[in-house]
C-alpha cells in the first residue's frame, strides 16, 4: 500500500532534485525514497551500534583489536 505525503523544500534543493533525477534518468518520488529508506535504515544502525558499545563495554571491548581476541 502506498501513500502520499507532501513536504516543502527550498527552491534550490528542488532545482538539485530535478537535476539529478533527469541525470539519472529517475523520478523525484524514486530519490526521494531511496534517500528516505537510507536516512531510516542509518539512524537504525547508530541506534544499534550505540547500543552495542555500552554491552561492549560493559564486556572490556573497546577496539577492533579487542574484537579480534575474543572471537579469535
Amino acid at each position: 500500500m502506498r501513500s502520499t505525503i507532501t513536504i516543502s523544500i527550498p527552491e534550490a534543493v528542488r532545482s538539485q532534485l530535478d537535476k539529478a533525477a533527469k541525470a539519472d534518468g529517475i523520478s523525484r518520488s524514486d530519490i526521494v525514497r531511496e534517500s528516505l529508506r537510507d536516512y531510516l535504515f542509518l539512524r537504525e544502525f547508530r541506534a544499534m551500534r550505540k547500543s552495542m558499545v555500552r554491552e561492549a563495554s560493559r564486556c572490556g571491548i573497546y577496539t577492533d583489536q579487542d574484537v579480534f581476541d575474543k572471537v579469535s
